[in-house]
């Protein structure tokens, strides 16, 4: 009997030990600000305990584009556009609660109401009031979602494979990357919080693009890293469980902005179809897609997307 009972305990004392023992450890948040902050970052603190890496580049005199990243990345993903259109526009990037330096917000609220009011603390540390606002996935739902609620504050949106439109007739939900796959499982949740193995971020980043030669070892670093700021992974679980009110996506034609959507062709997590969905519900939209282009054209293609925001922004403003 004793026997019966002492195997099955060894066996989940070596489970539970092994699982301890690889246990992918959280990052320090002193070391990482110092790594992945330069002289243009700044924090802004709100409420909770909030506190808002963002930076504030570019030509002052120049017309300020506002830019958010999208699920799982930070500031950083825009800096390739911020050289390319600084010396024009004043570019204001912010990393949004739950992500990178900013970190988690202490009453969880990651739905587009929480995320607006880390935007509405750097808009006032700032002083901007009217801008161009910009997002990719993620950042460009909270783009079009803004720009309902605050028409009279946007002057033009750049929706960057903008998350946020149904699928059309027909089509079954896409396949996502590896870390997206695990995010929309309960389970997948929990094995991110605690194992989080830097070949399963690097595979998510190369499965999110179609143009790879940009990624490099201190790309995939940063992500990887920031990613395990304390509480950031619990963030990330809860991120996916946010209604994100698909009732509004009826509501997008209320915008009168003029608007560019850019759209990588290839991309795997939001089909290139939702632009045309876009296009056919804005009264004030130009498309561009981009063939071999995945879903971050601004970091695979930078020079294309650059002169295209800006050939629009002369023409629109």
């Amino acid at each position: 009997m004793k026997k019966r009972y002492a195997i099955p305990l060894i066996l989940f004392a070596l489970v539970a030990g092994a699982f301890l023992y690889l246990r992918t450890p959280s990052t320090d948040p002193a070391a990482m600000e110092a790594k992945y902050t330069n002289e243009a970052s700044q924090f802004v603190e709100g409420p909770n305990g909030l506190r808002v890496h963002y930076r504030d580049q570019g030509n002052k005199a120049g017309v300020p584009i506002v830019l958010l990243h999208g699920n799982s990345a930070s500031l950083h993903t825009w800096e390739p556009l911020v050289h390319r259109l600084g010396d024009e526009y004043r570019m204001i990037t912010l990393t949004l609660p739950g992500h990178g330096l900013t970190g988690p917000n202490a009453n969880h609220d990651y739905s587009a109401k929480g995320m607006h009011e880390a935007l509405e603390l750097v808009l006032t540390a700032t002083g901007v009031e009217r801008f161009v606002l910009g997002g990719n996935s993620m950042g460009g739902w909270l783009s079009w979602r803004y720009a309902l609620d605050n028409p009279d504050k946007v002057d033009a949106l750049l929706l960057l494979d903008a998350s946020g439109m149904p699928l059309r007739e027909g089509e079954k939900a896409p396949p996502l990357n590896l870390a997206f796959r695990l995010l929309s499982h309960p389970a997948g949740r929990f094995l991110l919080r605690q194992y989080t193995p830097r070949m399963a971020l690097e595979k998510s980043l190369r499965e999110t693009v179609s143009i790879e030669d940009f990624i490099d070892d201190a790309m995939v670093d940063r992500y990887w890293e920031l990613y395990r700021l304390p509480g950031n992974r619990e963030a990330a679980g809860k991120r996916f469980m946010v209604d994100r009110e698909p009732h509004f996506a009826d509501r997008v034609g209320e915008i009168a902005a003029p608007t560019l959507i850019i759209w990588g062709e290839e991309d795997r997590l939001i089909y290139v179809t939702a632009a045309t969905t876009f296009d056919e519900r804005m009264p004030n939209a130009d498309v561009i897609i981009y063939d071999g282009v995945g879903h971050i054209p601004m970091e695979e293609t930078p020079d294309m997307t650059a002169a295209d925001i800006n050939a629009f922004l002369d023409r629109v403003l």
